[in-house]
């Protein structure tokens, strides 16, 4: 028996995957364009993962430059101000996510777990009125594993109990580290290896 859901956010909840795509790229507009094309291939090969962590690979793995942490959030709070600029927009909603959240976040215990900013993730889920459907909006720099640790144990969840819904690898090794059931969605890869969610499973 299902009683708290863990949801991914970009991809999942949002169509924002493409606008996130852009703001690396407007970012590191002065970046060699074969650079920052390695970095877009991390990017999309680790959707779950924070933008502290790829603009960290860029910098050292890519570039080979050292960077500090302080560096690190200067460029993450440049990203910040792009996605939060185009990301407050109701029409990015997808609608059969949504639809399903706002029938059920009485029904069960929901959260919000993602890769993405945990502070502009909580001005953009206010800006398009879902705020309230969620106990709690979680995001970077803490690591997704961490993020659905926290919730649990905070919470005092049975992991047994609980679902993670996400579009990434990275989603699927949050909730197998926490020992969490999984469910792909909007991956076309993830869902021919793992149960894909659907409105109807519940």
């Amino acid at each position: 028996m299902i009683t708290t859901i863990f949801w991914d956010f970009d991809g999942v909840l949002m169509n924002s995957n493409a606008v996130r795509d852009k703001g690396f790229e407007m970012v590191l507009a002065n970046y060699p364009k074969d650079q920052v094309k390695q970095l877009m291939n991390f990017h999309q090969a680790n959707g779950g993962l924070s933008r502290y962590v790829k603009f960290r690979y860029f910098f050292e793995e890519v570039r080979c430059e050292k960077i500090t942490d302080e560096q690190v959030q200067v460029w993450a709070d440049q990203f910040s101000e792009i996605m939060l600029a185009n990301l407050i927009n109701k029409d990015l909603l997808i609608k059969e996510t949504l639809d399903f959240v706002k029938e059920n976040y009485q029904k069960y215990n929901m959260h919000i777990v993602s890769g993405s900013d945990g502070n502009e993730l909580r001005q953009i889920s206010k800006g398009v009125g879902i705020d309230q459907c969620f106990k709690s909006i979680e995001g970077s720099p803490t690591p997704k594993k961490q993020l659905v640790a926290n919730v649990l144990n905070k919470n005092n969840y049975t992991p047994k109990e609980c679902v993670l819904i996400g579009d990434s690898i990275n989603d699927f090794e949050a909730a197998h580290k926490n020992k969490i059931q999984f469910l792909a969605y909007n991956n076309k890869e993830l869902v021919l290896t793992y149960p894909e969610f659907k409105p109807s499973n519940f």
